[in-house]
């Protein structure tokens, strides 16, 4: 059995990469779920990877993670369409002894926080809110679920995606820079 990646295993990972293997690295660390760009940024960039490179590949890592949960999704409710005649969501076809209620389904925490975030805010509110308080494949899911189509599901889910990678970014350049001038300066 492989052990699940921690922290630490995130920067041993970057750590041993060298030269042009370690940007790659960065967008493959970024697409797996509870990695994502907020832990293998600020460790990149804590390693001595460039900044700009560091966000521009765990950027790209969390938008083709996003691209592939939409489009997975749209194909879902096509598949069911087809095979019930109904949508997914549709309240007609839903049993009355359904459990999509009941809190012991084993539905996560993280997924009911994004799911009251993309009811009451909307695709934009989850696009800007849904990537620290679920995670971004959970906001994926429930922004797949709940946008009117995969094409500005897509764009404003990529739009708050390179928004807390600007910020993370910055957040670890800055923080980075505040120890260095405690420690070193």
């Amino acid at each position: 059995m492989i052990p699940p990646l921690t922290l630490v295993d995130v920067g041993s990972v970057l750590d041993g990469a060298s030269g042009f293997i370690a940007y790659p690295l960065v967008f493959l660390l970024a697409m797996i779920p509870l990695i994502e760009p907020f832990v293998v940024i600020p460790v990149a960039i804590g390693l001595g990877f460039d900044p700009v490179l560091t966000g521009l590949a765990a950027f790209g890592g969390s938008v083709t993670a996003v691209v592939a949960i939409v489009l997975a999704g749209h194909r879902l409710r096509a598949w069911w369409t087809n095979r019930s005649g109904s949508t997914p969501d549709d309240p007609a076809e839903s049993d009355e002894d359904s459990t999509a209620d009941d809190p012991d389904d084993g539905s996560s925490g993280r997924y009911e926080r994004a799911r009251r975030v993309g009811e009451r805010y909307g695709l934009v509110g989850l696009a800007l809110a849904g990537p620290p308080l679920a995670g971004l494949h959970l906001m994926a899911v429930v922004g797949a679920a709940i946008g009117p189509d995969d094409r500005s599901t897509i764009g404003w889910l990529t739009a708050g995606l390179a928004v807390w990678t600007a910020l993370l970014v910055a957040g670890s350049v800055a923080g980075l820079s505040a120890l260095e001038s405690v420690f070193v300066g």
